[in-house]
């Protein structure tokens, strides 16, 4: 059944407490789990501070070049055409790749082992600055599977 457009409900969110951005905030809101707001924020903050000690960078500036780095340009999106399921290549919005980059630099934080989560966030923070790391890798994929399937990117249209 094909969708309408969809309404974008706007979420009452506040800036955060230090910096005042709202993107930081959303980004806490990614890293807290069971409801534990303010152990989110500790880790968030610590993470914060010593990946601007290693990147020479305030935070605010850091977080935003992260965000750039690891934010894709292209995803692919699955459209059952004629019986067949495609991989469409399309461009994704600023809000979702903000979003998708969040969620990432936080799966892989969460997936190295043996370190307290805000030194893993905070060394991933600093190689996503630097173009490298798990983030990356998976911003890369992302790219190279639009980039596979551009033969399919007239589907787009339907």
């Amino acid at each position: 059944m094909p969708r309408g457009n969809l309404k974008i409900r706007k979420v009452a969110l506040s800036p955060d407490i230090t910096y005042g951005s709202l993107s930081i905030s959303k980004f806490i809101n990614y890293t807290m789990l069971n409801g534990k707001k303010t152990v989110a924020t500790r880790i968030v903050y610590d993470a914060f501070q010593k990946a601007s000690e290693a990147t020479k960078v305030t935070p605010e500036e850091m977080f935003e070049a992260v965000l750039r780095n690891v934010g894709p340009i292209l995803e692919v999106k699955s459209k059952r055409i004629g019986g067949a399921n495609y991989q469409i290549p399309m461009e994704v919005s600023r809000e979702r790749r903000n979003t998708l980059a969040m969620k990432w630099i936080i799966d892989s934080a969460r997936h190295q082992k043996g370190r307290k989560m805000s030194e893993k966030l905070s060394s991933e923070l600093v190689d996503a600055f630097h173009n490298q790391g798990a983030a990356i890798k998976k911003r890369e994929e992302t790219h190279r599977m639009a980039e596979a399937n551009k033969a399919f990117a007239h589907f787009a249209r339907f």
